[in-house]
């Protein structure tokens, strides 16, 4: 999966793509005269993102690459505890004595009741259309950036209410990018 970005200058988005894309363009764009009002949004979090536009363009590119949230190559699977060939990885999992008491007496193992449960919430959460993550993702960008804006609290109520309607009325005077952006959070396009 590619890491995508938005960058904003005040409330109009600048740029928008794959990082590399991203930051190459905020470099021609605003490393002359610095980065005053650009905030950068990672697409799959919503969570504002900091790049190091000094120097060249290669080295912005350079030290993006360094940067904490680059995706790692995979690690070769390591021969150990577990099912590594099924992609199962040992863990250690800390739960109360209830909890315990409770998985003996299920059918399987503790390991397998605790698979299927999981799986369980994984096709739960699927089912919603993932309708929390994009409130939260939707939610940590708005907080960052149009939280002084007019209604902020109103549309956050909305927002986490799950009243689209509510939410679109109250942001309707908004800026039209912070708007597009958000509704784009909250449909996940970002994932």
């Amino acid at each position: 999966m590619t890491w995508t970005c938005t960058a904003f200058h005040g409330t109009d988005i600048v740029a928008q793509g794959p990082v590399r894309d991203v930051v190459g363009a905020l470099h021609a764009r605003f490393a002359e005269r610095g980065d005053d009002g650009v905030l950068v949004f990672d697409d799959r979090t919503g969570r504002a993102v900091d790049f190091d536009l000094t120097g060249t363009a290669a080295d912005a590119q350079t030290a993006l690459e360094r940067h904490p949230l680059w995706p790692k190559p995979d690690a070769p699977p390591s021969a150990g505890r577990g099912r590594p060939r099924l992609g199962v990885v040992g863990r250690e999992v800390s739960l109360l004595p209830r909890h315990w008491a409770w998985l003996e007496v299920q059918k399987g193992s503790a390991s397998a009741t605790l698979r299927r449960l999981v799986e369980a919430a994984i096709k739960a959460d699927v089912g919603s259309g993932g309708h929390r993550e994009g409130v939260d993702r939707a939610h940590r960008f708005l907080w960052t950036l149009a939280g002084d804006l007019p209604g902020f609290e109103e549309a956050s109520r909305a927002l986490y209410a799950g009243d689209r309607e509510g939410f679109a009325a109250r942001t309707a005077d908004w800026p039209a990018d912070v708007r597009a952006y958000a509704d784009r959070l909250l449909a996940g396009d970002g994932d």
